[in-house]
């Protein structure tokens, strides 16, 4: 037991050290901000001292929402204005709804136009306290339901946010394609977080191995139904914005479509691919003389229950995502044919397909790899 501890602490390090090497020299060169002391727009955080003028009323016809304005009182808490106090008006609308109160804080825009002279706008409500407090939330729930396991799947979870946003983003923007990288980040962050969860083993391997099989099928269909159905990049809310980047970067937008797909579907190719593997192995210590035939068998039958249920758990979650595009789309009473060759449905379809997909062929490529492993062979 202490000595698979320690191999367990040995391989988290190594994979740390090289993370955080990898990290450090690819944002070394990333894109800043920079503001001085006579322009810049920042976004800072303020306390409404009070409320000295309500001109805002609930519109029935909105949900009961306010519209109008407000005048506020409001005293800066960060950054360097922190200190002074400023009179602003908060316009409330149904869409920019920030209705505050005397005591709240408050995300704020300040805009400097010269040297000490700037304006202030409430920006958004203060979420970060909220943020804060799910993760701890999730961390705790984690742990009390699923103890050590629980802890370490979070420190697992971290990991793989951790890479995408500081390893992969970073490549992307140096011009390497969007899907290789993706499927190398997964790799190694598939494998620390099975490590962390089962240690150094056969059992790890053969779900590594069978994830990252099944990832591939889920990237190959992404491919090819984008490319035969001429979806790119482009067909998103953020093309128009993520066009002008080209300009400064050499991105290779068209890739980042599929690695959106391998993203999506990691984690419940992640669940199936160790429930298998975890159940093999067990068969394979109950039963040493199974030989690789059974064991392949038995791993597709208790991969077939897995895979309905995570295939669902995919499809819903694309479908509940687009909840409130799917209002729209049906208040607009389209016909089957203009609905179904609409590039936001396309795209929806093709990813939770592409998912799905990924996540039914991980069962017979973690079975095929566990039986081999762990089969008695004469």
């Amino acid at each position: 037991m202490k000595k698979q501890f320690w191999i367990k602490a040995v391989a988290a390090a190594v994979f740390l050290l090289i993370s955080g090497l990898a990290i450090f020299f690819l944002n070394k060169d990333r894109p800043r901000f920079e503001f001085k002391d006579n322009f810049g727009t920042e976004y800072e955080t303020a306390k409404v001292l009070a409320v000295t003028a309500d001109n805002a009323v609930i519109d029935t016809k909105t949900d009961n929402v306010k519209k109008g304005s407000t005048d506020l009182k409001i005293e800066i808490l960060s950054g360097r204005y922190k200190g002074d106090v400023c009179f602003i008006k908060n316009y409330i609308s149904a869409i920019y709804n920030v209705d505050v109160g005397e005591g709240d804080k408050v995300s704020v825009r300040i805009d400097t136009t010269a040297e000490g002279v700037y304006s202030v706008s409430i920006y958004n409500y203060n979420r970060i306290p909220l943020i804060i407090g799910l993760l701890v939330l999730f961390l705790a729930v984690l742990v009390i339901v699923g103890g050590r396991r629980g802890a370490l799947a979070f420190a697992g979870l971290a990991y793989t946010f951790i890479a995408i946003v500081f390893v992969l983003i970073p490549l992307a923007f140096k011009g390497v394609s969007p899907v290789w990288a993706t499927v190398g980040i997964l790799f190694v962050t598939t494998a620390f977080a099975f490590i962390l969860i089962g240690g150094l083993g056969k059992k790890t391997l053969a779900a590594t191995i069978g994830c990252m099989c099944g990832v591939l099928f889920a990237a190959l269909v992404g491919e090819l139904a984008t490319r035969i159905g001429s979806l790119t990049i482009y067909q998103t809310d953020e093309a128009e914005a993520l066009l002008l980047l080209l300009s400064s970067y050499p991105i290779k937008l068209r890739g980042l479509f599929t690695s959106a797909i391998l993203i999506s579907a990691i984690g419940a190719v992640m669940d199936v691919a160790m429930s298998v593997s975890s159940a093999v192995s067990e068969i394979a210590i109950l039963n040493p003389e199974i030989g690789f035939g059974k064991l392949f068998k038995s791993g597709l039958n208790i991969g077939r229950d897995a895979m309905g249920t995570m295939a669902n758990t995919l499809v819903l979650a694309y479908a509940g995502s687009a909840l409130n595009m799917m209002v729209l789309i049906y208040s607009y009473g389209v016909s089957l044919n203009q609905l179904l060759n609409t590039d936001f449905v396309a795209i929806e379809l093709i990813m939770a397909v592409s998912g799905s997909v990924g996540i039914v062929m991980t069962v017979p490529c973690v079975s095929f790899v566990a039986a081999r492993i762990f089969a008695k062979h004469k």
